[in-house]
């Protein structure tokens, strides 16, 4: 097949090239000062990444595209992940993985003032608060700790940060810093070209990691096979929702056969396993206006 000129930044391997080596690491460096908005006293210079015995072990970690941990020179862990799939229990997940990160960071014997800040930072390509009428979350939402009635923010030990992908206005030019990323991940790889509006440092490395050209033919497998994955997911995804939902709607024609005294012999239950949800639908619908099984 013929390679795009840039990688999807969002799949498994070019996620990692671009924001989980040392070749790279600039990239890594805009993304987080730009995302967080640091200003001059305050941008992060340099980072290292955490060995992987730091990392937190989490079980449910399929969904999961990829995340990389670093430390800057003030002591400050940053995980940085990329979410393709909105999967259930996704904030207590990023939660649980951003404590396991602050509390790996003492060893036996040493004390919690050693403790520093963690920050999450989650790139969603779906919206996890989706968005409606009145107060809604942006597209970038920062989250910490604040007392509920003074207002008054505190804790900053854990602090999330979510970028929503699907919530950038594709309808113009991306303009802020955050547009420009938000751009970068959603149509990277459809680009034949640096464009004007991403032409940004930071941007620029991060596109220069994602050229397709200097790929060697192990690397495009590598990419091609994480692609492969995220499809294989998305496939089971949206399977196990299809069957939850069909075995929902089975149950409640159970249900309703029972309330209207309708006998469920063997070969009604043969014609319900052998229908679909829309087949499903239909019977139920059917049931509740004729009250009785076809």
């Amino acid at each position: 097949m013929s390679r795009p000129v840039f990688a999807d930044p969002k799949t498994d391997f070019v996620f990692q090239r671009i924001f989980g080596s040392e070749e790279h690491k600039s990239a890594l460096i805009g993304f987080l000062n730009d995302v967080l908005g640091l200003d001059h006293a305050h941008r992060i210079t340099d980072v290292s990444f955490l060995p992987a015995e730091h990392r937190p072990k989490v079980s449910e970690l399929k969904y999961s595209i990829v995340d990389v941990k670093c430390v800057d020179a003030r002591g400050t862990t940053y995980v940085v992940e990329m979410q393709v799939l909105n999967v259930e229990a996704f904030e207590k997940r990023v939660v649980y993985n951003v404590a396991k990160a602050y509390t790996n960071q003492l060893e036996v014997g040493d004390d919690y003032p050693e403790l520093d800040d963690v920050i999450g930072i989650s790139i969603c390509d779906f919206e996890l608060w989706p968005r409606q009428d009145g107060a809604s979350v942006p597209m970038l939402s920062r989250w910490r700790m604040q007392e509920q009635t003074s207002g008054v923010r505190g804790l900053p030990e854990l602090q999330f940060v979510f970028l929503e992908l699907p919530k950038y206005d594709t309808s113009r030019e991306p303009e802020s810093l955050v547009e420009k990323w938000a751009y970068f991940f959603r149509e990277a790889r459809n680009l034949t070209m640096i464009p004007p509006s991403l032409q940004h440092p930071p941007l620029v490395a991060a596109l220069e990691a994602a050229r397709t050209a200097s790929f060697t033919r192990e690397e495009w497998d590598a990419y091609i096979a994480s692609g492969m994955a995220i499809q294989n997911e998305r496939g089971a995804l949206t399977l196990a929702r299809r069957e939850g939902l069909e075995e929902g709607i089975r149950q409640g024609i159970m249900a309703t056969c029972d309330v209207l005294g309708i006998e469920m012999d063997d070969e009604r239950r043969a014609r319900l396993a052998a229908l679909d949800a829309a087949g499903l639908e239909a019977l139920l619908a059917h049931l509740r206006r004729e009250r009785r099984f076809p």
